[in-house]
């Protein structure tokens, strides 16, 4: 009984084990949700949005009052006031002229300079502000006029956030176009690797069947050499299929950002119609999130020139500030004050006339860029159409080619059956079915990814998913 129950946990252990290892089975629809949600670049792409909507929000802020609290403590050298000491010997000699001159009685000189003396010994310093001395008030300044560089300010952070926004559907179309080489690359890699274990063990057949043709004097000694050749050579191969299959899974997980071993269950297909070639040229020019972007460049090269132009102009400011507690800080000074100032830049070097010129050489660059793209975006949007139609075109001829190597295969099987083949006809005959089947799937595979790629450059990568479950999208399978 325990015998029983230790091999019961143990088949459950390794059922639990195999279960973990077999790989998730993921159709194309939920990789693209897991991509636009989990992937890193989607997440950057989302900050870079936030950031430059809050640029945008800050640049609100030059029209408003800038406030201001300030505080401060200073410890003078001295007291602030009128030294009036030099006075003191002049008055001093005044006052004995006049006694001298006997308008005050003599009698009455004695009470008089007993009331001056006290005077002249006193200090005659008048303090003003004593020197030891603080504050506490604010100030508050807002922009009147600035020539146009807070219009110019807000006007380039808005169209900054419509670059973000750019960035971002660009970022998600390039990923999108990412995630169906890497997705369609792995149902191609995995069925490339069970074609040649199909193909090794049909050829370790027939090398069994030839050694023993051979032991029985049926065949040639260099009949069975030739079988064993091709078995070395299947069996390197394969092993490179599997290795590409790790390869390309771990590159599908970086995409999806998740780690795991997954299985694609979406076919590849190709579309038995397709829209004309202008119709993704007039999409390019109107969504192409590169176009965009230089056309937003354009928009915030001709703002530069607005703001360096702005630095000519006169610069008008209203301010005003009050203290709200002193120390020690003298009663003459006023607690409050508000004006008006103007800022008029006369020369500087010509600084300003050499950005100013800077500026506009910038937009014609930018202009002239602008119209490259334009032409670049169409001949790559007339590039991918004419190679995608090619391979939807070369899989007419394939398929054809697949029912020739079919029968050719059969023909040879019953010859061999009979005896009038030989073993090495028929591995080369089941070897080229193998080899037509797999150049079908790696004509539907680049087909896909073109697509792919055609649509991003017309912007309209989230449109994929779409052309995938048209009535005209035929599926393209090994079988």
């Amino acid at each position: 009984m325990k015998k029983a129950i230790i091999a019961l946990l143990i088949w459950m252990g390794t059922a639990t084990l195999a279960a973990q290892e077999s790989p998730r089975t993921l159709s194309l629809d939920e990789a693209f949700s897991i991509t636009l949600s989990g992937n890193p670049a989607v997440q950057a792409a989302q900050y870079h949005e936030l950031a430059a909507r809050q640029e945008r929000r800050a640049a609100i802020g030059l029209r408003m009052p800038q406030i201001n609290v300030s505080g401060a403590y200073t410890y003078l050298g001295k007291d602030i006031g009128f030294d009036l000491n030099d006075l003191k010997a002049p008055a001093g000699n005044l006052a004995q002229q006049i006694f001298q001159s006997g308008l005050i009685p003599e009698q009455a000189i004695p009470k008089v300079q007993a009331l001056i003396a006290p005077l002249l010994g006193a200090d005659w310093f008048l303090p003003l502000q004593d020197r030891s001395l603080g504050f506490v008030g604010g100030e508050v300044t807002l922009p009147i006029y600035l020539g146009g560089k807070i219009n110019a300010a807000n006007r380039a952070a808005r169209i900054e956030e419509k670059s973000a926004a750019a960035q971002g559907r660009q970022t998600v179309n390039a990923l999108v176009s990412e995630l169906v080489e890497r997705y369609y690359g792995l149902a191609l890699a995995r069925q490339v690797a069970e074609v040649r274990q199909q193909v090794v063990e049909g050829v370790r057949q027939h090398l069994e069947d030839a050694i023993a043709l051979e032991q029985n004097g049926m065949i040639a000694h260099s009949e069975r050499l030739y079988v064993e050749f091709k078995m070395a050579e299947a069996e390197r191969e394969l092993q490179n299929a599997r290795l590409q299959v790790e390869t390309i899974s771990s590159a599908l997980s970086n995409t999806l950002g998740r780690e795991g071993e997954y299985l694609p269950v979406t076919t590849m297909f190709i579309l038995d119609r397709i829209e004309p070639l202008d119709y993704f040229r007039e999409s390019a020019l109107a969504q192409n999130p590169q176009l965009e972007e230089v056309a937003l460049k354009k928009q915030l090269a001709q703002e530069a020139v607005k703001l360096q132009r702005a630095n000519f102009l006169p610069q008008v400011a209203a301010m005003g500030g009050g203290t709200f507690y002193n120390y020690q800080v003298t009663d003459v000074l006023p607690r409050w004050a508000v004006g008006v100032g103007v800022n008029l830049r006369i020369f500087d070097g010509l600084n300003r006339e050499y950005k100013y010129s800077a500026a506009k050489h910038t937009v014609r660059r930018v202009e002239i860029l602008e119209t490259k793209a334009g032409h670049d975006v169409a001949v790559l949007v007339e590039k991918l159409y004419n190679q995608m139609l090619n391979y939807g075109n070369q899989i007419a001829s394939i398929e054809a080619s697949i029912r020739f190597a079919e029968a050719y295969l059969q023909s040879k099987n019953a010859a061999f059956l009979e005896g009038m083949s030989s073993s090495s006809d028929l591995v080369d005959a089941e070897l080229n079915l193998a080899k037509v089947r797999a150049e079908r799937m790696q004509a539907a595979y680049n087909y896909d990814l073109l697509l792919a790629r055609l649509l991003e450059a017309a912007g309209m990568s989230d449109e994929y998913p779409l052309y995938l479950r048209r009535s005209d999208a035929r599926p393209i399978t090994f079988e």
